[in-house]
């Protein structure tokens, strides 16, 4: 009796480790590579075009004078990576590294580009992250190792720019989670500030809030065993995967800014991360906003807390 019921025991089990190994890797799969807006270019602009329609004119400028311009990076891995850049139209040092989100790409970030290049007189550079817009590969990183790739395309600034640049690296959401993971990391002397918009405190904090307001499960066991997995498949965790940890070593500058009413990375992911940044820091929670729309309904709020902050920094 006492046989057959640990080989009851035992088959129950297996079956349960199987069902959560399966879950697992659907979770990792679901997360990392999720059908992808940031793949579809020409839906990229026309989404763009009607969400901000100031871009059109700026766009149709840029492309007629040739002022937007593709470049090409590969990475130590041998992953090709696109990225545009456009020229101040006065010739400035002032220079912006503009980072995207979850499922987006450079063009979907091009009304952070247009702020900084026509209203702010700056250089810019819009990548797209692997997995994203031009960009090869084969999954989303979540910013984790996005930060090197950022960090490798910083470093191309001075032949795009000139050797006397001084640069803000501004990312929402997922891109902004990369800033803050970036921040953390040694700086060419060149970068001089930050500005992160909506992002995670980590992967882990992220994946599990997604976990209980879409799919109503709790972490464990599933988020461990995708944590689990996702370390072997592509040698990062969620647990690792932290802007939180990264931010407390950054010394420079950094704007925070988050919707008072985020519910996909939730407000209070923000206090954390500015509690654990080092002086000077500043912090602007944007009244009855919601996810990464901060710019959208007060472009001109926006602009004017950007422009006081990189004022005093740059």
């Amino acid at each position: 009796m006492m046989k057959k019921s640990l080989k009851t025991f035992l088959f129950a089990f297996l079956v349960l480790l199987i069902l959560l190994s399966v879950g697992g890797y659907y979770m990792v799969d679901y997360a990392l590579t999720p059908p992808n807006r940031g793949k579809d270019i020409e839906g990229s602009y026309e989404y763009m075009y009607k969400e901000y329609p100031h871009l059109r004119p700026y766009m149709d400028s840029l492309q007629q004078t040739k002022a937007l311009r593709d470049t090409f990076i590969t990475t130590i891995d041998g992953i090709r990576l696109h990225g545009f850049y456009v020229k101040a139209s006065v010739p400035t040092q002032q220079t912006a590294v503009i980072v995207h989100g979850y499922t987006d790409n450079a063009i979907r970030m091009m009304m952070i580009g247009y702020m900084y290049n026509q209203d702010l007189g700056f250089n810019i550079l819009l990548p797209d992250l692997r997995y994203s817009g031009l960009s090869e590969g084969n999954h989303l990183q979540m910013g984790w190792f996005d930060r090197k790739d950022v960090a490798q395309w910083i470093n191309l600034l001075p032949t795009l720019f000139g050797d006397s640049i001084e640069v803000v690296v501004h990312g929402i959401s997922m891109g902004a989670a990369t800033t803050m993971m970036l921040a953390g990391d040694p700086q060419p002397e060149y970068i001089k500030c930050f500005v992160e918009d909506c992002g995670y405190t980590s992967v882990w904090d992220e994946f599990k809030n997604e976990l209980k307001e879409q799919f109503n499960l709790p972490a464990f066991p599933l988020l461990h065993i995708s944590n689990l997995i996702c370390k072997l498949r592509h040698g990062w965790s969620f647990t690792e995967a932290s802007a939180l940890k990264q931010v407390t070593k950054c010394k420079r500058p950094m704007l925070f800014i988050h919707g008072e009413n985020d519910t996909f990375v939730p407000t209070n992911m923000v206090y954390p991360l500015y509690e654990a940044k080092p002086q000077p820091k500043e912090l602007w929670l944007v009244p009855s906003e919601g996810h990464a729309r901060s710019y959208h309904n007060f472009p001109k709020e926006y602009t004017e807390k950007v422009r006081e902050f990189i004022t005093k920094n740059l």
